[in-house]
């Protein structure tokens, strides 16, 4: 191991509970002991996740966030008491790899709840909204401070919690900690004031309005967290360690308004003078430690960073208000385990948060200390398998059941929280495979091909892997794709997978195997307008085709809004055209990422022209349509981001060999379509 990372392995104390080493593995939904978004029980596969994390070197390991009123079917959390027998057959298996358990308790979304199409159709309709109580009680759900806005839709508004019902959240929180404790559990975070959730937002000046002993006052706004607290502590004892997941500043400049790093703004939420305060109040009523970052669900991208936000983005906050406690701080969001070390090593910080590059890579803390940096797949940040939900303008959460009720995925490792679908099973009978095409789809193939006993060869018609990852790397802020690309190109040679560079495949049946699998990608669409050869495509500019200062992109789209984020960091003045009526209008994004980019350019002033359709490119200007009226926009460049169609190379109608396709050839997609494609169909060879 490197010699600055040794203050990451070092002892610390919780209480009177001591961790063996500072890594912390924070609380993800979907990562669940007890369930998420369904019946409440012990859950085998957030159990097998969370163990194998601890036997990876991990200290401290906290699941996913338990809502002590489960959101589907309206059960108290306290009230099952199987799970809790069976989570404490579960305990000493886990204490065996000498890391600690805290279990997260929530409160609940509150505004911030995820509202759905399906979700307004059964809140707006009398009737169903009244059956769909049972199973789903919107209005309990999204119950918040006071009235709000919910963040994902206009239609379900948030009604204020009643103090009645407030004390039935802290009897529960008491009642499943000692359950928890009774279990084995070293501990329990309550979640959280923070991040704009249900307890968050009774703190929040600018959610919370009551007139009652919860509002008001500091004291009054940080009542439902201090009472928590203490009813865990009157039923668990003073020696049961009890974590609180703070964030340090809102960072939020109001309803569905976040503010971007550097950016000069008044804040509505937690400033820090209030945070300084606070967290000492907090102390004082029993918390033992301070779990923090920054942000609210309206500054989505400080409590989740995606590939834009600086690395390390909370740590001087945190590093801050540790001056004003005396228990334990840990910080999270995009940390560099380097600079990690060194805070810790100087006193500034106790212990360093990770989340996503767990669902990445596992092992990843084993391979640090083992010093194989270089086999440790990396999180892009991306969030299309962990928490791809995505908001646009006109739409609520805009994601797929499947992905709402099974978080914590990775679109980057198949394997994660679906070990049942994606797992490595040895072929019957290995077989001599062609892979056409040396781009992700076509690495991640041939490498799991080889993993179960296969002969896979990759064909790769230019003189390097990768594929269009080398293009989506090259902006200037895109170092964890490079590292990525980095990854799989070492993951090929150390699989020792043959390799033919320069190469492209016209016969499929000509190749020299059992059976293909193809994966060549996709092709750029161009717009059918007068003057399109006068543009520059996506691709072309990514691989260093010049362009001038002020340069339209047509398209709007995520491809399109990331390479107007780099013209824009480059010195350039970026312009947008975009077709529909919001940037970043498709579904797989989150709204952490899509709402860091609209705020950029609207902070800015990056010009952005939605509902227009291009007609024409000139010599500098362009003409486009837009509400009916025809807008020149005077421009040195034009750059094409409109999308791709699938480009499969076809076999023979009766070619003796098994087909199969790969990634983008099969159907235009992202990384986790990519990845998680072409384990299924290698899987099937």
């Amino acid at each position: 191991m490197r010699r600055e990372l040794e203050p990451l392995f070092t002892p610390w104390k919780i209480g009177n509970v001591e961790v063996k080493n500072r890594i912390v593995m924070t609380s993800m939904g979907g990562t669940d002991l007890l369930g998420w978004m369904e019946n409440n029980h012990f859950d085998k596969a957030g159990a097998e996740f969370i163990l194998q994390v601890a036997e990876n070197n991990v200290g401290l390991v906290l699941p996913g966030c338990q809502p002590v009123y489960n959101p589907m079917f309206g059960q108290w959390l306290h009230q099952n008491k199987r799970m809790y027998r069976d989570l404490a057959a579960w305990m000493p298996e886990f204490h065996k790899t000498g890391a600690k358990l805290f279990v997260q308790l929530t409160a609940g979304f509150g505004r911030s709840f995820s509202v759905s199409p399906m979700m307004e159709a059964l809140y707006t309709n009398p009737v169903l909204r009244t059956l769909s109580k049972p199973f789903m009680d919107l209005d309990m759900i999204c119950a918040s401070a006071s009235a709000s806005p919910n963040r994902w839709s206009d239609k379900v508004p948030s009604r204020a919690l009643t103090a009645q019902e407030i004390q039935r959240f802290v009897y529960s929180f008491a009642q499943s900690a000692k359950l928890l404790q009774e279990a084995g559990v070293d501990g329990v975070e309550v979640h959280a004031v923070h991040e704009g959730y249900l307890l968050d937002q009774f703190t929040l000046p600018y959610v919370n309005r009551r007139q009652d002993e919860y509002g008001g006052s500091l004291e009054n706004r940080y009542r439902f967290a201090t009472q928590i607290v203490q009813a865990i502590k009157r039923e668990c004892g003073d020696d049961f360690p009890v974590s609180l997941r703070y964030s340090v500043v809102s960072k939020t400049k109001g309803m569905r308004q976040g503010a971007l790093p550097g950016e000069d703004y008044v804040e509505v939420g937690r400033d820090m003078a209030e945070s300084e305060k606070a967290a000492r109040l907090l102390q004082d009523a029993g918390y033992d430690m301070l779990n923090c970052d920054n942000g609210t669900y309206d500054a989505w991208y400080w409590a989740h960073p995606p590939i834009y936000m600086p690395e390390n983005c909370n740590l001087e906050d945190v590093e801050h208000i540790k001056e004003f406690v005396d228990i334990p701080v840990v910080a999270a969001g995009r940390l560099v385990p380097e600079v990690a070390a060194e805070a810790i090593a100087e006193g500034k910080l106790d212990g360093a948060g990770f989340a996503r590059q767990f669902l990445a890579d596992s092992e990843w803390v084993t391979k640090l200390t083992e010093g194989r940096d270089e086999d440790i797949r990396p999180c892009i940040l991306c969030h299309n398998g962990c928490f791809n939900l995505c908001h646009y303008e006109g739409v609520p959460n805009d994601q797929d059941l499947s992905d709402s009720l099974h978080m914590a995925r990775c679109a980057l490792n198949a394997q994660t929280m679906q070990t049942d679908k994606h797992h490595i099973k040895r072929a019957d009978r290995p077989k001599k495979v062609a892979v056409v095409g040396g781009g992700v789809g076509g690495m991640e193939a041939a490498l799991v091909l080889k993993e179960r006993g296969h002969d896979p060869v990759i064909y790769e018609a230019s003189g390097a892997l990768g594929g269009t990852l080398i293009q989506a790397s090259a902006e200037s802020y895109k170092g964890k794709l490079r590292d990525l690309l980095a990854w799989y190109r070492h993951q090929v040679e150390k699989a020792q997978i043959p390799v033919h560079l320069n190469e492209r495949v016209t016969d499929l049946d000509a190749l020299m195997a059992d059976e293909v699998i193809v994966a060549t990608g996709s092709t750029p669409i161009l717009l059918p307008v007068p003057g399109a050869e006068k543009m520059v495509e996506a691709c072309e500019f990514l691989d260093g085709a010049p362009v001038g200062e002020r340069v339209v992109v047509v398209g709007g789209g995520l491809t399109g809004c990331e390479i107007a984020y780099e013209l824009h960091l480059q010195g350039k003045r970026p312009i947008i055209v975009e077709m529909k009526n919001d940037l970043v209008a498709q579904k797989g994004v989150c709204l952490a990422n899509s709402s860091y980019l609209r705020e950029y350019f609207a902070l800015h002033q990056v010009p952005v022209y939605l509902n227009a359709t291009l007609k024409e490119v000139f010599d500098g200007e362009v003409v486009v349509e837009q509400d009916g009226r025809s807008v020149a926009i005077p421009c040195d460049s034009v750059i094409s981001s409109v999308g791709y169609r699938p480009a499969p190379l076809k076999g023979p109608k009766r070619s003796r060999k098994r087909v199969r396709y790969v990634g983008d050839c099969a159907g235009v997609g992202n990384l986790r379509t990519v990845v998680w494609g072409a384990w299924d169909e290698a899987m099937k060879v």
